[in-house]
């Protein structure tokens, strides 16, 4: 499997602009700047995408994790904080709920590290990764 994206540039850092295009036309000619980066302008950015794709990763795979385990899985909520400094990625921080049928609180958070430990994002990133998670 193959997915990908696309991303435009015009003008210099600051005062240029660009789009963001992903093969599946979910974002298409999204727009993305300096503003949108590093103060608060209209648009998405590389770290606000970074964290939107390990939140989905490691949501998916928790839950393939615990059905693998034989529980029902009712919902999983993730959101993840990325840590940008120094122009890099230092840190990951996922912040889980989820209802989950039959599962001890002690099962569902080591299903949580092997998570977080494996989903294919969290994998890549060479930054710290860490979690909170809640069972409702």
């Amino acid at each position: 499997m193959k997915r990908s994206a696309k991303a435009v540039w015009n003008g210099s850092l600051k005062e240029g602009d660009g789009k963001i295009s992903t093969q599946s036309t979910t974002l298409q000619d999204t727009q993305y700047s300096f503003k949108s980066r590093f103060e608060e302008g209209v648009g998405t950015n590389p770290e606000e995408l970074i964290a939107a794709a390990h939140a989905g990763c490691f949501t998916m795979q928790l839950s393939a994790y615990l059905t693998e385990e034989g529980f029902e899985v009712g919902s999983i909520e993730t959101k993840c904080d990325i840590d940008l400094v120094d122009f890099t990625v230092i840190s990951s921080h996922l912040t889980v709920n989820a209802s989950v049928k039959g599962i001890s609180d002690e099962a569902f958070q080591q299903q949580v590290t092997k998570a977080e430990k494996n989903c294919p994002i969290s994998k890549l990133l060479n930054a710290e990764i860490s979690s909170t998670a809640t069972l409702k």
